[in-house]
Formats: structure tokens, sequence, C-alpha cells
């Protein structure tokens, strides 16, 4: 009965609340307006965007366990995307331009093999020669 709770069934959609304190510190600073923390303009109370929480993880696993092939970051700053989907062609041997819907899913399918972000949070890896398509992760920040 245990294996049907509600919490352990990946079918079903699960919320979740990330509350956190930050004294001292600006967990988000927003680049349009010099870095200032972002706020809520009603309750001036501190915001963090879904990309800066995501950001936060994939620092977090890139730094513990980022020498583990299967842990890799996809989305890393200063970082072609390009470069990342290329890997997934050189390992499998497929030849870049290839638009081939099979081509693109063995690519898919090795980007979330390698990269702990694509399984995590999903990606679009559509551009360049190196096609991978699109994948959605199950955990969506908002």
């Amino acid at each position: 009965a245990a294996a049907t709770a509600a919490h352990l069934d990946p079918n079903r959609r699960h919320d979740a609340v990330l509350l956190f304190d930050v004294s001292d510190g600006n967990p988000n600073g927003d680049p349009d307006a010099g870095n200032m923390p972002r706020l809520d303009p009603e309750t001036m109370q501190g915001l963090v965007s879904d990309v800066s929480i995501k950001r936060k993880v994939r620092d977090w696993v890139d730094a513990t366990r980022g020498e583990t092939e299967r842990f890799k970051i996809y989305v890393q700053h200063g970082a072609f995307l390009a470069d990342k989907q290329k890997r997934a062609y050189t390992a499998l041997d497929l030849k870049p331009k290839d638009k081939a819907q099979k081509t693109q899913l063995a690519a898919q399918d090795w980007m979330c093999a390698n990269s702990y972000d694509v399984r995590c949070f999903g990606a679009v890896m559509g551009v360049s020669d190196y096609r991978a398509g699109q994948v959605r992760g199950p955990v969506q920040l908002t």
C-alpha cells in the first residue's frame, strides 16, 4: 500500500513551496537594476527567480558531482550550448547537420543520460548543427 501513496506516484503532479530566509545577503540580484535585490513592489519582500534557483542547483551539483560523467551540467556560464550538444554527436558517432528524427532522438537520449540539468529541468537543444530536440524535465519552477 505504501508504493501507491499519492506522494510516491510519479504520474501525479506534486507542488511544493520553497521558503528560505536570507540575512545580510542578496540571493538574486537584478542585473537591470545595478544588481539590487529583486523585491515584490507590494510587500517589499525579496524575490528569487526560478532561473536563480536552477543556477544554484546546477552549481551545487557541478561542485559536488561534476567529475562524474552522468552529472555534467549542460547550461553553464560562458559555455556554448552547441559545444555540449556536439559531445553527444561525437560520443555516438553521428553526423552533424543530420536532421533525421532518429539521430536527434539518439542525441537527446545521450544528453539526458549525461547531463543532470537536462534530466531534471529539461532543455531546448535545437540550435546549431548538433540538434537534440526538446526535453521537458520533471522539475518545473515558477
